[in-house]
C-alpha cells in the first residue's frame, strides 16, 4: 500500500484537475479526490504495481457519478418539497395565525420580509420567485427557512407560552397591550 500510496499522492494534482474538469467546481472537486482517497486506503484488493493510476481513476470516476446521483437526489427531493408548500393557508388558518405576527414582521430585515409576504402570504411559488430574483431553489429555500427561524425567534421573545404552543389564536397582544 505504501508504494501505491506514494504514486497517488504525486499524482494528485492530475487527480485534482480531472475532478475539477468534471464538476467545475473546485471544493467539491477536492472533495471528491479525497473521499476517492478514502476508498483507495480501504479497499480490500489493492492494484498490480504500476496499475495504481488507472485503477484510481475508476474510483474517481465512481466517486464523480456518486456525487450527481446525490445531486440529483436533493433536487427531486426539493421539488417534491416544493409542491407540498404551493398551497398558501386558507382563511381559516390565516385567522389562527398569531396575532403578533404582522406586528413583528417590520422588525425583520427587509429581504426576509418581503420573502415572508410574499410566499407565506400571498403564496408565491418558490420556484417562480427564485427565477424571478436570480438565485437558485435551494438558494431562496434556505433564504426562506431563515427568515422563518429569524421570525420564531422573534415571535418566542415576546409571545412566550403562546409561541410555545404554535401561537393559534394568540390573544398576547390584546392582554399585553401589543
Amino acid at each position: 500500500m505504501a508504494d501505491t500510496a506514494g504514486t497517488l499522492l504525486e499524482n494528485l494534482e492530475t487527480f485534482t484537475r480531472f475532478a475539477r474538469a468534471r464538476l467545475g467546481d473546485p471544493e467539491l472537486a477536492h472533495d471528491a479526490v479525497q473521499e476517492s482517497l478514502l476508498k483507495a486506503i480501504e479497499a480490500d484488493r489493492q492494484p498490480d504495481e504500476g496499475r495504481e493510476i488507472p485503477w484510481f481513476f475508476r474510483i474517481l470516476r465512481r466517486t464523480i457519478i456518486d456525487l450527481y446521483r446525490r445531486h440529483d437526489a436533493r433536487q427531486r427531493a426539493m421539488v417534491r418539497y416544493e409542491a407540498t408548500l404551493k398551497t398558501p393557508p386558507d382563511v381559516e388558518e390565516t385567522k389562527m395565525l398569531c396575532a403578533c405576527y404582522e406586528r413583528l414582521l417590520p422588525q425583520l430585515p427587509s429581504q426576509y420580509r418581503e420573502l415572508l409576504r410574499q410566499v407565506d402570504l400571498e403564496g408565491a411559488s418558490p420556484t417562480a420567485l427564485a427565477q424571478e430574483r436570480g438565485v437558485t431553489a435551494n438558494s431562496l429555500t434556505v433564504q426562506l427557512h431563515r427568515a422563518r427561524a429569524r421570525l420564531r425567534d422573534l415571535l418566542q421573545d415576546t409571545c412566550k407560552v403562546c409561541a410555545t404552543h404554535g401561537c393559534l389564536d394568540c390573544h398576547c397582544g390584546e392582554t399585553t397591550g401589543n
